[in-house]
């Protein structure tokens, strides 16, 4: 029996071995949530962060948010009390937080979706179906900056979505409040449903302090959805017709600096948005533009696989859980990876219309895409579709399907589908979680040739003292998702391991508050060859400290196979063979609550046939109460091996200047020596009214002349200015 069949043969067994223990574990008895009824007022609400107004004495109250870290349960001195109303078409919360030094509230942006980590906030989650799987997140900072998101499992919320909803803050003299409210043409939902899944959170960064309503234990967390408390009194929300319409009308002046060739221009577009149930909506979007989504951030690659970028664009955000498929898989395997759609080959591609269907229906999740793009000089106008359902079998059991079809090229044919399966527990042997996955994916059309299908498994234990994980992945060689992310086909994968996370009391470690210890083991095989790569990564020395500093030393031994030559850099190439060496790291960050911020990470060690030395640093500066930001980045990698020795290095500046939370001027700054490319990306987005916004973006792009040693010879290559106006009806 070959190597790859022991090792399934211990996988099968270790999964066997999981669902015995699982099976033999009794789950805690189900307590019943604690609940909240909220408020009716029948005209809303003030916005102004002030809690005065009569209607929040009749509104449901959360008297005070208990301790989850770092000692559960605990009284502190930071008493926090929530309200809650509703009106025919809005969801009303009010947070009074006190706080014993309000000098010492920590506040290091104002900007829409920025790091919050270092802020004290308040969060909420809504489970607006009752699913527990996947719902909304709010957060919102002292100064009234807005983060939200889309919660696809307890493990997966994306950041990148935008929803219309409104917030205002007041510093007071014991503390600081808010006022937020969501509309109801915000969320999808069940209007007859009788209560919603729901649970706050507060953070105090310079304590390392975490309260919350419900589910607090250090196992748990804010967007695990089966831990949450229920709000009810929603039965009475309306959507009204549910039509939102978004049109969008531009300016554009793009030059090409080079050729000395410059257009002038304007455009126009929609996004509209009815729900077709209740529960289910259809969303259209015509002449899509994404002229004011942020630019992506540039990667140093010394890999011989494509790089991930995550999506940016909102039309594609909205709803983009709902095609979330496959536990386990993250980055590695992307079914439908929706940037496939309107860029290809590092272009853009025109987006004609898109319509897509998101909701719910019974027990059942739908999402539906169907995209008409243009043609450009790589490709041709073409029709593509992507579709996901899951099914909620029972209340821990959800089974799912997936189906692409189309290629971005528009010269080929292409379709993939795929099933998955997911069990998850936040009551495992008392209040631990637990989750199982597996999933199987095959593609046709004009594929590479090869065996065209896939499939894994997961068995996932994330919990505070013990974190542990198995994962096994398998891609079929001629398994080609053309609407998706698939960066190694023709591979098999072992990921197992874990930490364990002690949380150390008193004595010779008072100073530090969590622990972790990690071993992680990834081997990936080549179908019916050798071991293409393997990679042990090792924590001995990890720690967050009391005061929120991060301390980490790490060995990581690991091997490459290359059947092919490999060019790491320009005229640095490394011949086919067997490279195992090892890899150290040490790295150090001040806590996120300070005004400066500092950290460095260091690799250093044997790389392939020489060494390898990367040194990656930030200086990050907050000032004038979160108004001004800079953050610095710069990663230089020096490599000194017999075929050649390189040097790549890259720099970023961020400058962020907010007015109020609702007009943010931005600057992004980047160079690379490898591409020898400045640029620069500026925006202004300045939100009149929810859902109204102007923005200006200008971006110019110089590049660096091969063989210049004057870093400050650069020559002007390209010239953007865009002004975008875009306003929201809704009925």
């Amino acid at each position: 029996m070959d190597t790859w069949r022991h090792r399934r043969l211990w996988s099968g067994w270790a999964l066997a071995a999981v669902l015995v223990w699982a099976a033999a574990a009794r789950p805690a008895a189900a307590e019943d949530p604690p609940a909240v009824r909220a408020g009716r007022v029948e005209t809303g609400i003030r916005l102004d962060g002030a809690l005065d107004e009569p209607a929040w004495r009749r509104a449901g109250v959360i008297p005070d948010l208990t301790q989850q870290e770092p000692r559960p349960g605990e009284p502190t001195p930071f008493r926090t009390r929530v309200l809650v109303l509703v009106d025919d078409h809005a969801l009303y919360v009010g947070v009074a937080c006190h706080d014993p030094d309000p000098s010492a509230i920590a506040v290091h942006t104002m900007q829409r979706d920025g790091n919050l980590r270092g802020d004290q906030t308040v969060a909420l989650v809504l489970d607006t179906f009752g699913d527990r799987r996947r719902g909304y997140y709010f957060e919102v900072n002292a100064a009234g900056a807005r983060l939200d998101g889309l919660i696809s499992s307890s493990e997966d919320v994306s950041n990148d979505w935008d929803g219309v909803w409104d917030v205002r803050t007041r510093r007071t003299a014991d503390g600081w409040t808010a006022e937020i409210v969501i509309p109801t043409q915000t969320l999808r939902f069940t209007p007859e449903a009788g209560s919603w899944g729901f649970n706050v959170q507060r953070r105090i960064p310079r304590e390392q302090l975490t309260l919350r309503w419900t589910g607090a234990t250090l196992d748990a967390r804010l967007e695990d959805l089966r831990r949450a408390g229920r709000l009810e009194g929603v039965d009475g929300l309306r959507q009204g017709k549910g039509l939102s319409v978004s049109p969008y009308g531009l300016a554009r002046r793009e030059a090409d600096l080079a050729a000395s060739h410059t257009d002038t221009g304007g455009d126009a577009g929609l996004d509209a948005t009815y729900n077709l149930t209740p529960d289910l909506a259809g969303v259209l979007t015509l002449n899509a533009d994404f002229a004011e989504t942020e630019v992506d951030t540039r990667q140093v690659n010394l890999t011989r696989f494509p790089l991930f970028f995550p999506e940016k664009r909102a039309f594609f955000l909205e709803g983009s859980n709902l095609f979330a498929f496959g536990a386990g898989l993250r980055s590695d395997f992307i079914p439908f990876f929706s940037r496939r759609i309107g860029l290809f080959g590092g272009q853009q591609v025109p987006l004609l219309t898109g319509v897509k269907v998101l909701g719910q229906v019974g027990k059942w999740d739908v999402a539906a895409l169907d995209a008409v793009t243009g043609g450009n000089s790589l490709t041709r106008r073409t029709n593509l579709f992507a579709g996901r359902a899951a099914y909620d079998v029972t209340g821990h059991l959800t089974l799912g399907s997936i189906l692409t079809v189309g290629d971005p090229d528009g010269r080929h044919d292409n379709t993939l589908g795929g099933v998955d399966a997911k069990w998850q527990s936040s009551t495992f042997r008392g209040d631990k979680t637990l989750v199982l996955g597996g999933w199987a994916a095959w593609s046709g059309g004009d594929n590479p040739d090869g065996r065209r299908s896939g499939w894994g498994l997961l068995i996932d234990y994330p919990n505070d003292l013990w974190d542990l994980y198995f994962v096994y992945k398998d891609f079929g060689d001629g398994l080609d998702p053309a609407l998706g992310f698939l960066p190694r086909p023709g591979t098999r994968w072992i990921q197992t391991g874990g930490a364990y996370q002690p949380r150390p009391e008193g004595g010779l470690f008072d100073w530090v508050r969590q622990f972790f210890f990690e071993l992680r083991i990834t081997v990936v095989q080549r179908l019916g060859g050798p071991v293409e790569s393997w990679r042990v990564f090792t924590a001995p020395f990890n720690a967050r400290t009391e005061s929120g500093e991060h301390l980490e030393a790490n060995a990581a031994p690991q091997f490459e196979h290359l059947d092919a030559p490999f060019e790491i850099a320009e005229g640095v190439v490394i011949p086919p063979g067997d490279y195992p060496f090892t890899r150290f790291r040490v790295e150090g960050q001040s806590s996120r609550h300070r005004p400066w911020r500092v950290g460095t990470t260091v690799w250093f060690g044997r790389f392939f046939t020489g060494t390898l030395l990367q040194v990656s640093s930030f200086v990050n500066l907050t000032t004038l109460r979160g108004h001004l930001q800079f953050e610095l980045r710069a990663e230089n990698d020096a490599g000194r091996l017999p075929e050649g020795d390189f040097t790549q290095r890259l720099w970023q500046l961020k400058t962020v200047y907010a007015f109020t939370p609702d007009a943010i001027l931005s600057s992004f700054v980047q160079y690379d020596t490898e591409s020898r490319n400045l640029g620069t990306n500026t925006r202004f987005r300045w939100t009149f009214r929810p859902g109204n916004d102007l923005f200006v973006v200008w971006n110019h792009g110089w590049k660096r002349p091969v063989g210049s040693r004057d870093f400050l010879t650069l020559q002007p290559l390209s010239d953007q200015l865009v002004v975008k106006l875009r306003w929201t009806f809704r009925r």
